[in-house]
């Protein structure tokens, strides 16, 4: 009785244990890009091929964390979800300014999307995977 109440609070935790393992695809894709096509292409489009990447990468990361660890539901995906996105914001903007030394104004400039920042999309990629992940496990399930 005991574990079928904790299963689900465990499956949050191992979510919420795996989103430094993103910050590390992400640090590497940011690595990737900077010593190789980044230097070829214009600015913009290699953060666009970078965002893009980045969405590979973390979709199969967390299709693969899924075969281990499912959310027990639609509300426990969109919770996770919305803690990896509170995590990532918080940790784009905290050390993105105090730690790189950006300014708020450059850290912003990544959610114009009508300048061709993409990023903002990623965001919302992370915010959705659990959630996909969910149904994907779910519909194989049937």
């Amino acid at each position: 009785m005991i574990d079928k109440w904790l299963r689900p609070v465990r499956v949050v935790r191992v979510y919420i244990l795996f989103w430094p393992v993103l910050m590390l695809l992400a640090i590497g894709n940011g690595i990737l890009r900077e010593v190789t096509y980044g230097q070829a292409l214009r600015a913009l489009l290699a953060h666009q091929l970078s965002t893009a990447i980045a969405a590979v990468l973390f979709g199969l990361a967390v299709l693969l964390l899924a075969r281990y660890a499912v959310p027990a539901s639609t509300k426990q995906a969109v919770t996770i979800g919305l803690i990896w996105l509170a995590f990532t914001l918080c940790f784009e903007f905290l050390f993105g300014h105090y730690v790189a030394g950006h300014s708020w104004s450059a850290l912003l400039q990544d959610y114009d999307l009508l300048s061709g920042r993409v990023w903002p999309l990623l965001l919302a990629w992370v915010t959705f995977l659990p959630y996909f992940a969910y149904k994907v496990h779910e519909s194989a399930r049937r």
